[in-house]
């Protein structure tokens, strides 16, 4: 076989093993990733019927959804109410496990981040699944910002494990997500500054 060959099909293997591992990720796993541990995961939108399975699997307590319907917006929030209903319904047939929906902007506004932190400051709600339409705008926004309030990561150290690579993603240097958790200020830092 000459060297030719070789390169192509190595070329043919990286690029089926990455679209395979976005096909699994994005449509088989939805997006599903852990934050931290037996604390804190994120997603897209699991399937009502497969919700079940993934409370059971990482002892899920609560889940924050992150949709809300309506927007107009069919690439970043292609909500529908009956998708929201159909998985509110659904969560509420598993014993032990709550519910709250958080409909968020892409970039966060004070009254949604008021909301998550009630729920994130509660013990009782944790394990907890964060999760949007596709798992990699407003959950990894959530993430971010529970990684800086409830972790201690500085903002650059919650931006970079937003995305990968950071670079041309939403999070990216002069988007408005990249911005948003770059000028983030804490809670902490916000009670320092007002003393």
């Amino acid at each position: 076989m000459s060297t030719k060959n070789k390169i192509l099909i190595a070329l043919v293997v990286v690029v089926l093993g990455i679209t395979g591992k976005y096909v699994y990720d994005r449509h088989i796993n939805h997006n599903f990733m852990t934050i931290t541990e037996g604390k804190v995961y994120k997603s897209g939108v699991i399937p009502p019927d497969e919700i079940a399975d993934y409370v059971k699997k990482y002892k899920i307590k609560s889940i924050v959804d992150l949709r809300f319907p309506g927007t107009g917006d069919d690439v970043n929030n292609p909500e529908v109410p009956a998708e929201l209903t159909a998985e509110k319904e659904a969560v509420a047939k598993i014993p032990g496990v709550n519910y709250f929906n958080n409909g968020s902007d892409q970039v966060p506004k004070q009254e949604n981040l008021d909301s998550f932190f009630k729920i994130m400051d509660n013990q009782d709600n944790y394990p907890v699944l964060i999760h949007c339409y596709h798992g990699i705008g407003r959950a990894q926004m959530y993430s971010a910002l529970y990684r800086i309030e409830y972790e201690g990561f500085s903002n650059e150290e919650a931006r970079s494990k937003a995305a990968f690579p950071v670079m041309f993603s939403s999070f990216d240097d002069g988007k408005p997500k990249g911005e948003y958790l770059k000028a983030y200020k804490s809670r902490k830092q916000k009670a320092i500054e007002n003393k």
